[in-house]
């Protein structure tokens, strides 16, 4: 079975880049120090610095192994050569919320790098996937768990 490709932007891909570059680098000397430290204190069974530094590693090396199978099956979207006539992942679109009467702006991303709480809405989420090949003026509806939600598509740019 072929493993799922990972679709990020450059910026998506630097911040992971950086993030698994601190954690082996920064991060795992900090740990292997605190456990260190624990040891020295003597008795391992009931001492409590111990444990949680044995913790902090078991989720620092969980997250290494995670970004790191992120980055092995990456694809980058080169955000300078995304086609602005449809929308695509790499583009912000500006949005009209036909329902609350308001404008939205998202950024569409691969599902590794969404963030609603940032703007960037994943290219497999419901909203994603029917704005995905959309153009401007078209209306939208999307079938979501609270309902259908129309937007009309306002603006389509590049994100960076």
């Amino acid at each position: 079975m072929e493993e799922k490709k990972n679709i990020l932007t450059y910026e998506g891909l630097r911040k992971y880049e950086d993030e698994l570059q601190e954690l082996k680098v920064v991060r795992r000397k900090e740990v292997a120090e605190k456990i260190k430290e624990a040891r020295e204190q003597g008795d391992l069974s009931e001492n409590a610095e111990y444990d949680a530094a044995k913790d902090e590693q078991r989720d620092i090396e969980a997250r290494i192994e995670d970004l790191e199978n992120i980055l092995k099956n990456a694809e980058v979207v080169l955000e300078d050569e995304v086609d602005l006539d449809k929308i695509n992942i790499g583009c912000r679109v500006k949005l009209y919320d036909m329902e609350y009467e308001e404008e939205v702006e998202y950024k569409i991303v691969g599902s590794a790098e969404a963030n609603s709480l940032q703007g960037r809405i994943s290219n497999e989420s419901p909203v994603g996937k029917a704005l995905i090949g959309c153009q401007v003026g078209e209306t939208v509806a999307v079938e979501t768990q609270n309902g259908i939600i129309k937007f009309k598509v306002l603006e389509i740019q590049r994100s960076n």
